[in-house]
């Protein structure tokens, strides 16, 4: 559950309230994670995951992840990234032992779902230190999905603008991978677990998110059952936006679909 900064009247017809409902969900969110990202400075993490919900865990974690490892590399290259390493390692510790404690369900589904995004950050950190990147601007780190409070200025004129941005709004959270940079989408997903991520998970992110930068849409193909419909799925949770799965059949057509 994430709070709202302050109540919403409902009057008005329903499509005008029902509009305002969405806008205050988005700017709630970004209230609030901008607040989770300060406190994340403050607190002991152990204690913070709890504290927060898990979307807004997930979200400020990675966001500290990807400015962290960029002053790592910047200030000590692969040494920087070895010292890294071992940071991740007892900050998953930390994490495991929480798991073994008394948790309520809803803190067992955000550290699961913080768990499986972390083994998969310290997998690549790990692989960018055998490697030797050195440079911020090496492939091997830009192709991973990273997470930016980014300024104004900043993204209106390198993110990809969805309709609900307006000027004159201060920060905003991105999503970069390679050359495509995303606002995060503050759609409230609510506490889910997320997939286990591959080196074939990367490269569809890296697929879908370059198309999407520059409009176009992406085909996943491969045999039933082998997480096509599930990775598109978790690309959406990574950017904070709803995506909806259409079983479709022969008897579908266009009007069908709307």
């Amino acid at each position: 559950m994430i709070l709202w900064p302050e109540a919403l009247p409902i009057k008005g017809s329903v499509e005008g309230w029902l509009t305002d409902v969405e806008g205050r969900m988005r700017s709630s969110l970004r209230y609030r994670l901008r607040e989770a990202s300060d406190d994340y400075a403050v607190k002991a993490r152990t204690q913070w995951v709890l504290d927060w919900p898990g979307q807004l865990v997930l979200a400020a974690s990675q966001y500290y992840w990807s400015v962290e490892v960029e002053a790592s590399i910047a200030e000590e290259g692969v040494v920087g990234l070895k010292k890294y390493y071992e940071k991740m390692l007892t900050q998953l510790d930390g994490l495991v032992q929480l798991v073994r404690g008394k948790l309520t369900k809803l803190e067992s589904l955000t550290l699961g779902a913080l768990i499986v995004v972390e083994v998969h950050a310290r997998d690549v950190i790990q692989n960018l230190e055998a490697i030797g990147v050195s440079n911020v601007n090496d492939f091997e780190w830009i192709s991973q999905l990273r997470y930016y409070w980014d300024t104004e200025e900043f993204v209106s004129t390198k993110a990809k603008l969805p309709l609900f941005y307006s000027a004159n709004r201060g920060e905003d959270m991105t999503v970069k991978q390679v050359q495509a940079v995303f606002i995060y989408g503050y759609e409230y997903l609510g506490n889910t677990p997320r997939l286990v991520i591959t080196p074939l998970t990367d490269r569809c992110y890296i697929t879908l998110t370059g198309a999407m930068h520059i409009c176009l849409g992406g085909a996943p193909q491969g045999p039933a059952g082998t997480g096509k419909t599930e990775t598109t799925k978790d690309l959406g949770k990574a950017l904070a936006k709803q995506t909806v799965v259409f079983n479709c059949s022969d008897g579908l057509d266009y009007l069908a679909m709307g």
